[in-house]
């Protein structure tokens, strides 16, 4: 056998069994028990969004006030209301589900919002650097020095209330965290040595910027933006129950579901545990993924299997 042969044969040897880093993050995640555990949760959660008018028995918007009992109090789950009927004698399951479609597009748009514009600005801060990244990493720390709620009603507050309102101030509120996710990221692989190469052979800034280290730096950003669609999801339900998602208040949606439920809590206690449950459920499901994710992705917290 020729010295060639055996080299090349020592290399296949050494190479890793997998197709680099997302294709060993999928197997990790495979064998990660939370990991499939989230994985399952949401989904149910994105069936429920997508399957909702095949799932749901009924319409959720049609009322029956015949169902409620004497002085207006719904009754519990049965077998024609699984999960019961609310003040107007509308089915909660079928509002369940349909809710999960308001959370599911207002999670991914406000996500891609905060993500997109928190790219650019983390990219160009990261490897622009200079006088760009002061100016636009003080903005960022002026946004994150104000809680994220609290910017988010600031901003529906002068916008006004409404879902595209929401999405908005969502977006928002996450620019500046993947702003900073980035730009650190940015930051640690700009001097490594293939960058170094590239520069030296004549490359364009732009085309290793986009080449070779955005694809790099992305990995802390998926994670991010996974763990963010959680937190839309509380934020969506908070905004709602405060009054500042859809006015219309016939609108399926899980926050604005536990707007009216405070005076019957002792009488029908499931009209704000069940849609609680369901923002429970959810946001525990991308939490799982997403802590599962960052193990399989993260050589620090990552073992060998």
């Amino acid at each position: 056998m020729s010295v060639a042969e055996i080299e090349s044969h020592q290399l296949a040897l050494d190479a890793p069994a997998t197709g680099g880093l997302w294709s060993e993050a999928v197997y990790r995640l495979s064998r990660n028990p939370s990991a499939i555990i989230g994985a399952f949760l949401v989904l149910m959660f994105v069936i429920a969004a997508i399957f909702a008018p095949v799932i749901a028995p009924y319409n959720p918007l049609d009322q029956n006030l015949s169902l409620l009992k004497a002085g207006g109090i719904p009754p519990g789950p049965s077998s024609a209301h699984i999960f019961g009927v609310d003040l107007l004698g509308r089915d909660v399951f079928t509002r369940i589900l349909y809710g999960a479609r308001y959370s599911l597009l207002i999670g991914i748009v406000s996500v891609s919002i905060g993500l997109s514009i928190g790219l650019l600005l983390g990219s160009i801060a990261g490897y622009v650097g200079g006088y760009a990244d002061t100016v636009i990493m003080r903005a960022m720390d002026i946004m994150l020095a104000i809680p994220g709620l609290l910017f988010a009603i600031g901003i529906v507050a002068l916008l006004g209330p409404g879902l595209k309102q929401i999405m908005i101030a969502i977006g928002v509120v996450n620019i500046p965290i993947f702003a900073r996710l980035l730009r650190g990221s940015i930051l640690a692989q700009r001097e490594n040595d293939f960058v170094l190469a590239a520069r030296s052979v004549g490359v364009r800034r732009r085309a290793i910027l986009f080449s070779h280290i955005l694809p790099n730096a992305m990995s802390v950003v998926v994670v991010q933006a996974t763990l963010a669609m959680a937190t839309a999801i509380i934020d969506v339900a908070g905004l709602g129950f405060l009054g500042l998602g859809p006015q219309d208040p016939s609108t399926p949606e899980w926050g604005t579901m536990l707007t009216d439920v405070n005076s019957y809590l002792n009488a029908a206690p499931f009209l704000a545990i069940i849609p609680g449950l369901a923002i429970v459920v959810s946001v525990l499901g991308f939490n799982l993924i997403g802590d599962g994710l960052r193990e399989a992705i993260d050589p620090k917290l990552r073992t060998r299997g």
